[in-house]
């Protein structure tokens, strides 16, 4: 018992003087008044001069006098810095599109989207990118449904697509006439809602608003009390929330899950396919149980899990399976295009009708399973294709440049604002961004390179190629991919507490404290306290604030421009 009262005296000493508040205004005046003696004055440039005109003192020094604790948290500041810096970025998160009916799912969506922006500035970018390539890849066909097909297919995006090209599913539902209104009903059911709201947009004006009025009144504020609690670095720190909720408001992406399955299930009731004797009957009443477009959301399988998410963030992980599907019908209506160019029915029995809607006849597009297969063959493609896709590299770069752009431009200003705030350099709050900014990116590199490996392993069991060479490296793929998901995963977990958790020591004052006042780690031997601003302190600093400030804002208005001009790309008559 009277060890345990030891240890507990102990502990509770400890605890006093780690987190004892310092009032370092009484120590500077202790420390000028010679009681600490008169070695370790220093100018606020780190030089030194004499004790009784010092505005900052050494580390050994600030310790000695002041202790190791924190300047006591102030609610009036903190409440104030709080609610105008951090707290209106904390309500637009609730704006980011989720999709699962799981809520564990879209706190996972909400945590990686927070843990590493940079992840879900790549997945916009992608999905922005890929609308453009669609309609250009499309655009070259001329075939009835090639407008409905682009508009599906960029709806789709975020959803796990299987496209079926077996029993001629494919082949019959881009080249019977009957199928013409299953396209147009896929169209219509998946492009009826309108994402921006009276909520939407009252979010982000508020936003906006908070934040432009806060920055103003940073400028013209007294900072000497609430210097190292002032929010400035916090509220550009987040600034890449706003691009993110515009851009995914501008694409509209169709996310709920449920609703998506819905659609493919009600749309595929009217989908008909050609038989063997020629005849055409609805797709669920053939033998077969699968269909043309199919969703796998249901499907259970460790390697393609995020794949299934159909939360916008995780287009990362749908963007190479979906050019695959994609290419699957762009094959098709390549192979219908060229042959109604050459003025070729499906069934070479029956003449070509010339139709004065200059569309290919009805009769020219019916025949049995076979011919149609035959029939979306292009003439002239080549025998193989890419496992990859088609310029599905060149959008990844430049998506990776957008993301990275915009993680650095956000994360950067901050780390500026908070390294020129005296004493200058890096210390704990321009390290903890820096911090926040470098996981963020091992994250965004970790799941692109999962998703890459699960292509590859996915590609490699699809092509039933030599199984003793190839088994080893499928393994290994699949293995490696689940690692680095579940790596990434965790890491960005982690890192969404922390920025939260920093943000909070931040405003609480509980980083204004010797060590991190000083900047210790990174100015070591030379190691010095600011503790009294002067007016070229002043004027370097909001210096340092504005360009910061510009910078977040600059990289916001570069990103919200590129999805602004590269969104809703023209399609063809």
């Amino acid at each position: 018992m009277r060890h345990l009262f030891v240890l507990l005296s102990v502990s509770s000493t400890l605890l006093s003087a780690v987190f004892a508040a310092v009032d370092f205004p009484t120590c500077l005046a202790n420390v000028r008044n010679g009681l600490f003696g008169t070695v370790g004055g220093r100018d606020n440039h780190g030089n030194p001069v004499d004790i009784s005109n010092a505005t900052a003192i050494t580390y050994e020094l600030c310790l000695a006098a002041c202790g190791v604790g924190s300047e006591p948290c102030r609610w009036s500041v903190f409440s104030q810095q709080f609610s105008s810096w951090l707290l209106p970025w904390l309500a637009l998160a609730s704006q980011l599109p989720f999709g699962s009916n799981d809520k564990v799912d879209n706190l996972d969506s909400v945590l990686l989207t927070i843990g590493s922006p940079a992840l879900a500035a790549y997945s916009l970018a992608l999905t922005v990118l890929n609308g453009r390539w669609i309609a250009r890849r499309f655009a070259r066909f001329t075939y009835p449904n090639i407008r409905h097909a682009i508009r599906i297919f960029n709806s789709l995006q975020q959803a796990p697509l299987r496209v079926v090209k077996d029993n001629a599913l494919l082949a019959s539902l881009v080249v019977l006439p009957q199928n013409d209104e299953w396209w147009k009903e896929l169209d219509d059911l998946l492009n009826d809602t309108h994402s921006w709201s009276i909520s939407a947009v009252a979010s982000i004006a508020w936003v906006v608003i908070a934040y432009v009025f806060t920055v103003v009144d940073s400028f013209y504020a007294d900072l000497g009390t609430s210097i190292q609690a002032n929010g400035q670095a916090v509220g550009s720190l987040w600034l890449w929330l706003l691009p993110i909720i515009i851009g995914w408001l501008m694409i509209s992406p169709k996310c709920d899950s449920v609703r998506l399955s819905s659609i493919i299930e009600r749309a595929n009731r009217i989908a008909y396919v050609a038989t063997d004797d020629g005849s055409i009957i609805l797709t669920r009443q053939s033998e077969s149980e699968e269909h043309a477009v199919e969703l796998t959301i249901s499907e259970v399988d460790p390697l393609t899990r995020d794949e299934k998410c159909t939360a916008p963030v995780y287009s990362y992980a749908r963007f190479l399976p979906w050019v695959m599907a994609v290419e699957e019908v762009c094959e098709g209506f390549h192979g219908a295009s060229d042959h109604y160019h050459n003025h070729l029915s499906v069934d070479p029995t029956i003449d070509w009708v010339t139709d004065r809607s200059q569309k290919p006849h009805e009769r020219n597009r019916v025949g049995n399973k076979h011919q149609l297969e035959e029939y979306c063959r292009p003439l002239h493609a080549r025998t193989t294709r890419s496992r990859w896709g088609p310029n599905v590299f060149s959008r990844m770069v430049i998506a990776s440049f957008l993301a990275m752009v915009l993680q650095w431009g956000t994360a950067g200003s901050a780390i500026v604002v908070a390294w020129f705030t005296p004493t200058v350099g890096l210390g704990c709050r321009s390290a903890s961004y820096l911090v926040y900014g470098v996981l963020s990116t091992i994250v965004w590199i970790l799941l692109v390179s999962s998703s890459i490996l699960t292509h590859y392993a996915t590609m490699q069991h699809l092509n039933h190629w030599e199984q003793p060479v190839k088994d080893w490296s499928i393994r290994a793929a699949r293995l490696a991919s689940i690692f680095l998901r579940r790596l990434g995963k965790s890491i960005a977990t982690l890192n969404s507490i922390w920025i939260f958790v920093s943000c909070m020591f931040q405003l609480s004052n509980f980083y204004d404290r010797c060590y991190c006042n000083s900047d210790v780690f990174w100015l070591q031997g030379r190691a010095y306290n600011v503790m009294q601003l002067v007016a070229d302190d002043l004027a370097g600093m909001k210096g340092a604030w504005l360009g910061g400030v510009c910078l977040a804002a600059g990289v916001v208005m570069i990103y919200v421009g590129f999805v602004q001009l590269f969104s809703d790309p023209p399609l063809p008559d």
